[in-house]
């Protein structure tokens, strides 16, 4: 598994769903702190930032997906990240060559971040990930 490979497999589940920065970056932590050693990670290095857990990383392996034409950008009001339809079928299919408990934990975290306002989903990673406030700017 490489850093293309699980960036793919973690936007998978959301189809052709946007992702917001926040939550591309939150979505990576995760899967990087609690299942990248069963699928071969981890695949970035968080460090604390303004608002959490922030590796630039993820920004250029999108940048770099999209290049590829697996990854489209939206550039307008606020910058959006989604799979193309050829990057969804390849995200689906690595996505299923994981062991059933990463798979579904990928489908959760997914979910979850999509679900949540930004400060919602800043709050509960500074909840569940306390080292992460350290350099913070977000005030909840």
């Amino acid at each position: 598994m490489n850093r293309h490979q699980i960036v793919l497999a973690g936007l998978a589940p959301a189809n052709e769903t946007w992702y917001s920065p926040v939550q591309v970056q939150k979505l990576f932590f995760l899967l990087d702190q609690n299942i990248s050693k069963s699928i071969g990670g981890p695949f970035f290095d968080f460090q604390p930032y303004n608002y959490g857990p922030f590796d630039k990383m993820v920004y250029e392996t999108l940048e770099e997906l999209a290049m590829q034409g697996l990854v489209q950008i939206d550039n307008g009001d606020r910058r959006q990240y989604q799979l193309t339809r050829q990057g969804l079928e390849e995200g689906k299919k690595i996505l299923n060559g994981f062991p059933d408990k990463e798979k579904r934990y990928v489908v959760e975290v997914s979910e979850f971040v999509r679900k949540l306002t930004f400060a919602q989903l800043v709050s509960a990673i500074y909840k569940a990930y306390p080292e992460m406030k350290a350099n913070s700017v977000f005030e909840d």
